[in-house]
């Protein structure tokens, strides 16, 4: 079955890439929510936060360490900045491959929705 990130993570379909290296790929979101709105998606393919295993416990490591570092890079890290992970439909996942929303350069409202 296609996913949409996995042909991102390949470069067969075009997108805003901020960082990429062996593990991670980060690229705008297309309909950001905030001034800066980005996807962290590991370049293993996994759907959904329930299908992780003890072994992928180093790829959410790294995706939030990737996030971070754009934080920094994009000036939001001393100001303040929000990380999302959303699983399955009612919780918000869309895409089925799992990511982490890293929207920063406003101030964030609690509850989120």
């Amino acid at each position: 079955m296609s996913c949409l990130f996995c042909d991102i993570v390949e470069g067969k379909i075009p997108a805003q890439i901020v960082k990429k290296d062996d593990h991670v790929v980060v690229f705008r979101d297309i309909q950001p929510q905030a001034p800066t709105h980005v996807l962290v998606v590991p370049t293993k393919h996994i759907s959904t936060i329930n299908d992780l295993t003890g072994q992928d416990a180093a790829i959410i490591g790294k995706m939030v360490m990737a996030a971070q570092e754009v934080a920094v890079a994009e000036g939001i890290d001393e100001s303040g900045y929000r990380m999302v992970l959303n699983c399955n439909k009612d919780g918000g996942q869309s895409v089925f491959h799992i990511h982490l929303h890293l929207l920063g350069g406003r101030t964030m409202q609690w509850p989120p929705g």
